[in-house]
């Protein structure tokens, strides 16, 4: 058998992490059986899709790396096949033009709830003969089987039954001629020959319509695997309020795709207690079986640790290619200084985020136009002139600039003066970071360079002169 599954999101909003995770999914069977993986955009509901949208999911999973091997794939390109199918359906007699009014359907509607019945069409022109002009304007419903039941074996969540009585004559064809998403998803999972169909559960209703559709039309039908939702750390659906907007929003907040990707497909699956995963492990390990039936919770903290355990442990290189985004979003200039990847290496540990990374490297690349006030009261105090002075005769004396040789010159300095390293390193720091905070003060100068080094180190004393004199 074919192994070949789909990732089909309607255009009326950004990619968001449960879609993602859907794609991921079904991403991850394809590759582990060999199969192939369709994206298709249901752009149906023409009021509500958007370019932007469109866009916004072809960002997302561009920046996730899931390829497709077909695709994409538009809806609103497919109408006329579509309603070549409808039409046979007419004549097939598997489906029906219904000439009910709103205003008939809205009485309808009102009386059963009244009478506390399931709203659902009552199926008036079914099998009515009354005569109705060519023009008469009408939808087109599909003939659902009125007895028996729709039984299918979900993936996940195991057999799942639904009665036919539930189920009314589903429109499939509107007033204005445009088919409809319940029967176009039918038409396009049986044309591009999908094996498995891996969405989320707030489509399993959708399910026994679209099984009896491909059934009257003698169409294979696909093997389904409903996917439980992602919550928030409240328990509530995950939303807005959560931050859960698009996927490219964690771009922009600083995470890599391969965080988000190890932490997505742990939202709901396991493989024993393995909790970071390589894309080619994922693709080795990943099977439906192993999917939880219950509702997975987002946990910001789990990810922020699962990037930063990245940023660490992937190659520096490859992480500054992300990491120089965020330096462009931030205007810094980094052709006056240490490589991005070296960045990587000095701030990875205090790092969680690169957005993170970005802000914190700015004074490696630019000088900053005053101390933090804070540290500057703290650390640069008259007592440290001394020790200040000293440090920069020993850096501006060394003629290979390397981080143990700038390591010897501040050591040097604190044995000669008989005080502990605090006493040179802590000076130095805000000296030459404008702040409290750094890596290891040998790396840090090692990576601002000589002469900029010197320069920050004259204006410390300078800023020391200065509060000498106004005591």
């Amino acid at each position: 058998m074919k192994i070949k599954t789909r990732f089909a999101p309607s255009p009326t909003g950004y990619l968001h992490v449960g879609g993602a995770r859907t794609a991921l999914y079904s991403w991850l069977f394809a590759r582990h059986m060999g199969g192939e993986f369709v994206l298709r955009i249901e752009d149906t509901d023409l009021e509500r899709s958007t370019q932007e949208a469109i866009d916004a999911i072809m960002d997302g999973m561009n920046w996730l790396n899931l390829d497709w091997d077909e695709g994409p794939y538009y809806q609103t390109k497919r109408f006329d096949r579509y309603n070549a199918v409808i039409d046979q359906m007419l004549v097939n007699d598997t489906a029906y033009k219904c000439y009910c009014s709103k205003e008939r359907l809205e009485a309808l509607r009102e009386q059963q709830m009244a009478d506390g019945e399931k709203p659902r069409y009552d199926g008036h022109c079914r099998d009515s003969h009354e005569h109705h002009s060519h023009d008469e304007p009408h939808v087109v419903r599909f003939r659902n089987p009125q007895g028996g039941s729709v039984i299918f074996n979900d993936l996940i969540r195991g057999p799942i039954e639904f009665s036919n009585l539930e189920l009314d004559d589903l429109i499939i064809r509107r007033t204005d001629g445009a088919p409809t998403y319940n029967f176009c998803v039918v038409i396009d999972d049986w044309d591009m020959e999908i094996s498995h169909v891996i969405r989320g559960e707030d489509h399993i209703n959708n399910t026994p319509r679209q099984i009896n559709i491909l059934k009257a039309l003698g169409a294979p039908v696909p093997e389904y695997a409903h996917v439980s939702m992602i919550l928030g750390d409240d328990g509530k659906k995950l939303s807005k309020r959560h931050g859960a907007v698009g996927v490219m929003q964690y771009r922009d907040d600083g995470y890599l795709p391969e965080a988000l990707l190890n932490y997505l497909v742990r939202l709901g699956w396991s493989h024993g207690d393995q909790e970071i995963f390589s894309i080619d492990e994922m693709k080795e390990f990943f099977s439906l079986d192993a999917i939880n039936k219950s509702a997975s919770a987002f946990n910001t903290e789990k990810l922020q640790w699962l990037n930063h355990h990245y940023i660490n442990n992937m190659p520096a290189e490859y992480v500054a290619t992300y990491l120089l985004w965020h330096v462009e979003q931030l205007g810094i200039e980094t052709r006056n200084g240490p490589q991005l990847f070296e960045i990587v290496k000095l701030l990875g540990e205090r790092c969680k985020t690169l957005k993170e990374m970005a802000q914190s490297c700015r004074y490696f690349y630019e000088d900053f136009a005053e101390f933090d006030a804070d540290a500057a009261k703290k650390h640069l105090r008259p007592v440290a002139r001394q020790p200040l002075e000293a440090v920069r005769a020993k850096l501006a004396a060394i003629t290979d600039w390397t981080a143990e040789n700038v390591h010897d010159a501040i050591q040097g300095t604190a044995d000669e003066l008989g005080v502990g390293m605090g006493k040179v390193g802590m000076p130095l720091r805000v000296a030459v970071t404008g702040a409290g905070q750094s890596p290891g003060m040998d790396v840090t100068v090692h990576a601002i360079g000589q002469s900029r080094t010197l320069s920050r180190i004259d204006k410390a004393l300078s800023f020391i002169a200065e509060r000498e004199a106004q005591q």
